[in-house]
């Protein structure tokens, strides 16, 4: 059996304003399904939805996204804008630069550029 990835779902305690943050990121309209659930459908990516849960974020992710930025600084001031936390600097090695990034929820993910 193949299985696809349908969608990716985060945990959250407020769907429908972390939906419009990611729609600001990746395009696509914010939908607020029910008050437990809203998702986003970007461009040439699957779904990414919201659950709200009962619980906090208690620890880092163990799993994030890296978002292609050809300028990782303006990617990254610009989701600042919307509400997110920049984690350290811009980190620059042999194989490329990125920036950590938290959503307004504290769920981290990465602007990766060359």
């Amino acid at each position: 059996m193949r299985a696809r990835i349908e969608e990716i779902v985060f945990d959250c305690a407020e769907p429908l304003p972390l939906a419009r943050f990611w729609s600001a990121l990746l395009g696509g309209e914010a939908v607020e399904r029910s008050a437990d659930w809203a998702y986003v459908d970007p461009p040439e990516f699957v779904r990414v939805a919201f659950q709200r849960v009962p619980e906090g974020k208690a620890a880092k992710n163990r799993l994030h996204l890296d978002l292609a930025a050809g300028d990782v600084e303006t990617a990254a001031a610009e989701a600042a804008r919307y509400g997110a936390t920049l984690v350290g600097g811009v980190v620059t090695d042999e194989y490329g630069r990125f920036q950590v990034v938290r959503d307004p929820e504290g769920n981290e993910f990465c602007f990766v550029g060359d």
